[in-house]
This record gives C-alpha cells, sequence and structure tokens, in this order.
C-alpha cells in the first residue's frame, strides 16, 4: 500500500516540476497538493486522482513530447533519447494513475 502512495507523490510532483519550469505557479500548487487528497479515503477521490493523472498524459506529457520532439527535428538536434525519456514519463504516469486502485485495500493478514 506504501509503494502506492509513493509513486502516486511522485508522479504528482514530476507534474509540479514540469509546470514550474514553464513558470506555472498555480498549476504547480495544484500538483503538489493533489497527493494529500489521498488521505480522504474514498472512491470518489482515487477516480479524481486517476482521471487527473491520465488527463495530465494525454495533454500534459504527450503534447509536451510532440512540441519538443518537432522543436528537435525543426533544428536537426537528435531527438530519439528526449523521446525514449518522455516516454519513460508518461509510462510511468500511466502507472501511478492505476496504483490508485488498490489505495482503499486493508491489508490482509
Amino acid at each position: 500500500m506504501w509503494w502506492r502512495v509513493i509513486i502516486i507523490t511522485l508522479a504528482f510532483l514530476l507534474l509540479g516540476a514540469h509546470f514550474v519550469r514553464f513558470s506555472q505557479t498555480e498549476w504547480a500548487i495544484i500538483a503538489c497538493v493533489m497527493p494529500l487528497l489521498m488521505f480522504i479515503r474514498h472512491n470518489i477521490i482515487n477516480q479524481l486522482l486517476k482521471f487527473t493523472l491520465l488527463l495530465s498524459v494525454i495533454f500534459i506529457w504527450a503534447v509536451t513530447t510532440f512540441n519538443f520532439i518537432d522543436m528537435r527535428m525543426t533544428l536537426s538536434e537528435p531527438w530519439l533519447r528526449l523521446a525514449m525519456i518522455m516516454g519513460g514519463v508518461m509510462i510511468f504516469t500511466l502507472f501511478a494513475a492505476f496504483c490508485t486502485d488498490g489505495l482503499n485495500q486493508r491489508l490482509r493478514h
């Protein structure tokens, strides 16, 4: 259970770091506060966290990846390593989104 909390928190902090890089402080604060919602043990909160992470993969990480690769290709710079790193970030965020499913389960002895 604790590893799910760590993975979800890291995914949101990574998202917050992305927003800080582009001087979007309000969004960075929201992204960094979202993991605190895990203290509210309710299914709707888990679905909200999952939905937020899935939307961030589509509308933030995928768009950023496309823009960065396009910029690199325009400048005739290497872009494959960037694509692999951003792909890893998207896979990690997707994994974090699916880790929200087991947050409310009690540990069984």
